[in-house]
């Protein structure tokens, strides 16, 4: 049973955010695969939902002028992934969201939501966190653009105001051109399967492709919240490709992450996972540029 005070559809984003000024115990909605989840099992019952489902100013996919890749809030993730800017610019990023639940829950879940949730399992969060990615928020006093690596504060915290809507995610021209990715998640099925890790790594190799000019390492359910892990990456640049540096960094991670032990993997697991997860995706990253490990 869905135990719902009000919900009211807004007309714009202007008018989300005057909704959610008036209602403080407000809860912005838009394809509502999680919302409506917690209001069924009682943990949002009695809820007031402004929904934006649709709004013009959270949705499409475009580039920008200088390069700056758009992704509108209330995209679903099929969307994303089949989208023809985000398949040539962010393939990483298409596969991420393409892991998330089943096809209807791909077809009605946004990459705003999976962002706001706040939580640390988010396919699409460990991505974005590799990409640098800016978020476009929108309150009261206007738009502020928050790095994505200041957004979460804590588990289920992020600094988004309760005023305030997610318009788009933005990734500039600088953080996809000349990069390769890849997304691995690791769930006890392949489908319909909340992460019980998530690895997003993105290279970037020198023109010749035997050494690594840049590297980007996300991990989701390695801590709190998503993460990146930068000392492991400021190490391996510069470095040539060989299978000591695959090794190399998955060592190098573990010191980074903080993973802890629930119902659906020990701490122990979780950091056998970490080391694997990220010797793989950045082997698959490096291949897909171009690059080898042959001796």
């Amino acid at each position: 049973m869905y135990d719902i005070s009000k919900c009211y559809q807004a007309k714009d984003a202007a008018d989300a955010v005057r909704a959610l000024m008036e209602d403080e115990t407000a809860i912005v909605i838009s394809g509502g695969t999680d919302v409506l989840i917690q209001v069924r099992e009682g943990k949002l019952a009695g809820a007031s939902l402004i929904s934006v489902h649709g709004l013009p100013e959270l949705t499409g996919i475009r580039m920008d002028e200088d390069g700056t890749l758009v992704i509108g809030a209330a995209e679903t993730f099929s969307h994303i992934t089949n989208h023809p800017l985000i398949q040539t610019y962010a393939p990483v990023l298409g596969e991420a969201v393409d892991t998330v639940g089943g096809p209807q829950i791909r077809n009605m879940g946004t990459i705003g939501g999976n962002v706001c949730n706040g939580v640390t399992s988010a396919d699409s969060a460990s991505t974005l966190m590799t990409f640098d990615a800016v978020l476009e928020l929108f309150g009261p006093e206007g738009v502020r653009l928050v790095p994505v690596r200041d957004f979460y504060l804590s588990a289920k915290k992020t600094v988004r105001r309760q005023n305030e809507i997610l318009l788009s995610v933005q990734i500039p021209k600088s953080e996809y051109e000349g990069y390769t990715g890849k997304y691995i998640k690791y769930g006890k099925r392949n489908a319909m399967e909340i992460a019980t890790l998530g690895c997003a790594v993105r290279v970037k190799l020198s023109p010749d492709h035997t050494a690594l000019e840049d590297l980007r390492i996300g991990f989701g359910v390695a801590g709190p919240v998503p993460m990146r892990c930068t000392e492991t990456e400021a190490a391996a640049k510069g470095r040539k490709l060989d299978e000591s540096l695959i090794n190399e960094i998955g060592k190098g991670v573990l010191a980074e992450v903080h993973p802890r032990s629930s119902w659906r993997a020990t701490k122990e697991f979780r950091l056998q996972l970490v080391e694997e997860l990220v010797k793989r995706a950045f082997r698959e990253a490096v291949e897909k540029g171009g690059g080898s490990f042959d001796a």
